[in-house]
């Protein structure tokens, strides 16, 4: 059985906040850039600022007090209390190095939880359940003498004019945060968005660590999710902060390795697709429809492997796209799985499990021996017609 299988609702959505948030910070003080503290810094260009952030030396280290900020669930949309501040939001610290390791502590009502990292490894401990999730990173190859050396600003320049045909960026805002001259740029879909209003991001314009990451839903200017630098302090960080083991006696649930970390034989192995070839290697007759709530057929792939391989389906294009999981309904997945937690709905008088937030919708149900995954940046009531069209 898969461990994922054994979490609860709220606790797999905060382990993949967590795992956002470990992202995010295990990348921190990657790039830098040229500024002056304390006050704006000059005015320039955003391939200027980007070119200067990825070509000056990087600090040692950095330790900051962070907000994080959670809007993404509103009321009704998950039963039973989350039990966790990555769920509800919290205050706390961050340590990163520039070799790959770091830790975020937060403490709230709710609980507290520790996000560490290494090159190699994101572990999770949340105190509410004393449980460790632990999860093996991908990893990066080599970089030869060539490929170290910075991209110029016509390099940069050139690679934001093709981000710009699906991605409408703004320029480098001169701003101050945390007490540090900073930059900003805000990011917002060029078409095809969904529920996904704009995305801002905020780095240290002295030594480039990122002071602030905001993702906004459409039409809204409070973040649905957020992560902010209120203090921020450079050099080095010692290795009683940034390695922190869970205490003695806690679970440890070992989630393996994302697909796109695997360094196996299975990762050389040309992907399944096309509707007619997934067709026939699943164990069950696959829907699929030409059409489903207005947007065609894209993608169709085969997923899983072993005995009980699926199939995911794309329709539409861009953010508002929507996605489809399909697999055999076996004693394991009906009523069971984190999901099975979520809210009721009824899905063409069959009952279903909806996640509903301010950026997706997700839900899950079974008909005629298949289990279906509908997920996407749409509202319910699209996410609910399509899920009804497959029933």
């Amino acid at each position: 059985m898969s461990p994922l299988r054994s979490i609860s609702t709220a606790r797999l959505l905060a382990y993949l906040v967590a795992v956002v948030l470990g992202a995010v910070a295990a990348g921190a003080i990657a790039v830098t850039a040229r500024g002056s503290g304390g006050s704006e810094p000059p005015p320039t260009s955003l391939s200027q600022a980007i070119h200067d952030a990825l070509s000056a030396p990087a600090p040692e280290g950095a330790t900051a007090r962070v907000t994080f900020t959670n809007n993404v669930f509103p009321s009704g949309a998950l039963l039973g209390q989350a039990g966790s501040p990555l769920m509800s939001g919290a205050t706390g610290r961050m340590w990163v190095t520039n070799d790959g390791y770091g830790r975020i502590e937060l403490q709230s009502d709710a609980g507290d939880a520790q996000i560490v990292w290494t090159p190699t490894t994101l572990t999770v401990y949340d105190a509410s359940s004393n449980t460790a999730y632990t999860m093996a990173l991908p990893a990066h190859a080599s970089s030869t003498a060539g490929e170290s050396q910075p991209p110029s600003v016509e390099d940069v320049s050139k690679w934001l004019t093709k981000l710009g045909e699906h991605v409408t960026l703004s320029g480098a805002v001169p701003s101050v945060v945390a007490g540090e001259g900073a930059y900003a740029v805000t990011g917002s879909p060029a078409h095809n968005g969904g529920l996904v209003g704009a995305g801002i991001f905020v780095w240290d314009a002295q030594n480039g660590v990122p002071l602030r990451l905001a993702l906004l839903p459409k039409g809204s200017t409070t973040p649905a999710l957020e992560l902010e630098a209120t203090d921020v302090s450079f050099g080095p960080v010692s290795k009683s902060d940034e390695e922190v083991s869970p205490p003695a006696g806690a679970k440890v649930l070992d989630l393996g390795a994302p697909v796109a970390g695997q360094s196996s034989a299975d990762s050389k192995t040309a992907p399944v697709t096309g509707l007619a070839t997934v067709r026939q290697a699943v164990p069950f007759t696959l829907a699929a429809p030409d059409t489903l709530a207005g947007r065609p057929r894209g993608t169709v792939a085969l997923v899983g492997k072993g005995d009980s391989p699926g199939a995911a389906i794309v329709y539409g294009q861009g953010l508002d796209a929507i996605v489809v999981f399909e697999r055999k309904a076996d004693a394991q997945s009906a009523g069971s799985g984190p999901l099975s937690a979520l809210p009721k709905v009824s899905i063409a008088g069959a009952s279903a499990h909806e996640l509903a937030t301010q950026v997706g919708t997700g839900i899950t149900f079974e008909s005629n021996g298949v289990s279906f995954v509908v997920v996407g940046s749409v509202a319910p009531s699209v996410a609910e017609a399509a899920a009804a069209e497959l029933g």
